[in-house]
């Protein structure tokens, strides 16, 4: 497959430009599609937070269903895990370099939340 260049992507059709767009947008649908990934992203907007912490701000989700929505955005280089030597070990979920380009959607998302509660009333 040869890499198309800028000339050749300016005479594409829009059809392909726009399914190119879809990919795009399927692609970050997949990483941050689940149920509870947009809220753990929010939480760890403010920075790195440990798994106790992660829990008591999202008191509707299961330990089992957090531990499975951490370990996929880890999977997908969203967030990162740390672990401290400590005794007893601590463990720290932050974002990555990718998981940070997404903070700067939190407050659109709020707005555009706010905007639906008004609505229905």
């Amino acid at each position: 497959m040869t890499k198309k260049t800028a000339p050749q992507q300016a005479n594409a059709s829009p059809l392909a430009l726009v399914a190119r767009d879809l990919g795009a947008v399927e692609a970050a649908v997949r990483v941050i599609g689940g149920k509870w990934k947009i809220m753990i992203l929010f939480h760890l907007h403010g920075g790195p937070l440990r798994f106790s912490e992660l829990s008591r701000r999202m008191p509707l989700v299961s330990k089992q269903s957090l531990t499975v929505q951490l370990r996929e955005l880890e999977r997908d280089c969203v967030i990162k895990r740390s672990i401290f030597p400590e005794v007893p070990p601590r463990v720290e979920y932050g974002l990555t370099k990718i998981g940070t380009e997404i903070s700067p959607l939190m407050p659109l998302l709020m707005k555009w939340g706010y905007e639906i509660l008004r609505i229905r009333g």
